[in-house]
């Protein structure tokens, strides 16, 4: 653990973020494969009745309930064929970059859709509800990604489920007050999540380029093999009831108390909640480095509670009140599971080293796509009073940077693919294992 202290809070916060969003990259590609390769008539089941939905709103009927996102909910949609096609687009770019990454895709989602015009808690709403059927339709493949501990899950899934409720509250309540004071509180949490990962990733893509990533890799393997100070601290806490795990790794296995279980579950489902993604980012960290959880454990306990905690939230906390789009997430899901496996493919044709780089460009264009669409939605809401001129250069600026950058990338990594199909027709080496860094 001496290197771990050595590095600093914020090297430490930032890999094991990292490393959270790796696993469900990881799990977002198998899930890819399972869908596409065994699954496809599942997959045209699950879609049925979403296409249904979004024939609906495509049609514009006024008779479609509100419950479903009707013309008269909170936050009406009005699709077009061109917005479904643009859905596509962009889940296809995020699935290229959890693809090429096996990391941060689902960042890139809610920060575009809001650039194209769709309302903010409409774009969080619709990002949660595609990974909860992106997990429904990959559910099975859990036990192969680590082990599960159905106690662990059960008890957090308590805490999360509260989190989200409280979550889904504060952006409801919001968006009812201001819908233009919703847009901004949602920017102001992406400009600081993706100002942290972004320029930390361009950092360590830097750095990386002096020193060898192997090394890193096995400092960091080593430092997870054993409890940080906090988790033997609370671990230690005394305050039954209980729940034992790990037990394929420690006699008898490790216990905790339910209470710090039920707390982290609270965070991450407040944070899932508002920021519409799978909290794999703020899961890992918190199990592995304050909670104690092996790897191994983190691993299949995260992606058996997603199916609850996005279900539960993409229904009960914005689909209920009309805040999924449902044309959209259509387009994300499709668009996603065709990206994942372009850039699977790509990651064995390219350098490494190369990823990160174009990672970090396009986390920290989200950043500044959020970070300038700010005076517009401040504007709007009353609590800046900026000039007409600035905020239509700044809205500008926000649309057509982030699609630059992103847009560059794209282009990139299907060249590199079409680039590379005669090595996958030779066997060059194996196409479908996807991802591995």
């Amino acid at each position: 653990m001496e290197s771990t202290r050595k590095v600093g809070l914020g090297r430490v916060l930032f890999e094991a973020m990292m490393e959270g969003s790796r696993w469900y990259g990881n799990w977002s590609i198998q899930n890819s494969n399972f869908i596409l390769e065994k699954r496809r008539k599942l997959l045209y089941i699950c879609l049925l009745p979403i296409l249904i939905f979004a024939g609906l709103e495509i049609a514009g009927a006024a008779a479609m309930p509100d419950v479903i996102g009707g013309k008269t909910a909170y936050a009406p949609s009005f699709a077009t064929v061109a917005m479904f096609v643009v859905s596509l687009v962009i889940g296809m770019i995020a699935g290229l970059i959890t693809g090429c990454i096996g990391a941060g895709g689902g960042f890139i989602l809610t920060p575009a859709l809001m650039s194209v015009g769709v309302k903010g808690i409409m774009s969080v709403g619709t990002d949660m509800f595609h990974i909860f059927a992106k997990a429904i339709m990959g559910a099975t493949i859990h036990g192969k990604m680590g082990n599960v501990s159905v106690a662990l899950a059960g008890v957090f899934v308590i805490g999360s489920l509260t989190g989200a409720t409280a979550g889904g509250l504060v952006q409801r309540t919001i968006y009812e007050a201001n819908p233009a004071l919703s847009d901004a509180f949602i920017s102001v949490v992406y400009v600081f999540i993706l100002g942290f990962i972004g320029f930390f990733t361009l950092f360590d893509y830097l750095r990386s380029r002096k020193q060898s990533l192997e090394v890193q890799s096995e400092e960091s393997e080593a430092a997870k093999a054993e409890l940080t100070s906090i988790a033997r601290k609370v671990q230690a806490i005394k305050m039954p009831p209980y729940v034992t795990f790990d037990q394929h790794l420690v006699p008898g296995g490790r216990r905790i108390s339910v209470w710090p279980l039920i707390f982290v579950g609270l965070i991450v489902g407040f944070i899932a909640a508002i920021m519409g993604i799978g909290g794999g980012f703020v899961f890992f960290p918190t199990f592995v480095y304050l909670l104690g959880v092996s790897t191994f454990t983190t691993v299949g306990t995260d992606i058996f509670q997603i199916i609850f905690t996005a279900g539960y939230t993409s229904i009960t906390q914005y689909a209920v009140y009309g805040f999924v789009f449902y044309t959209l997430a259509m387009g994300l899901l499709l668009g996603s599971l065709l990206g994942i496996q372009i850039g699977a493919i790509t990651t064995k044709i390219v350098p490494g080293i190369m990823i990160k780089g174009f990672f970090a460009t396009t986390v920290i264009g989200g950043f500044v796509n959020r970070i300038f669409a700010l005076p517009g939605t401040l504007n709007k809401a009353g609590y800046l009073d900026v000039n007409t001129s600035v905020v239509k250069v700044c809205d500008a600026l926000s649309f057509y940077i982030f699609f630059a950058i992103v847009g560059v990338f794209a282009v990139w990594v299907i060249y590199s693919f079409l680039k590379g199909i005669p090595k996958v027709r030779a066997g060059d080496f194996d196409a479908s294992a996807g991802g591995g860094h």
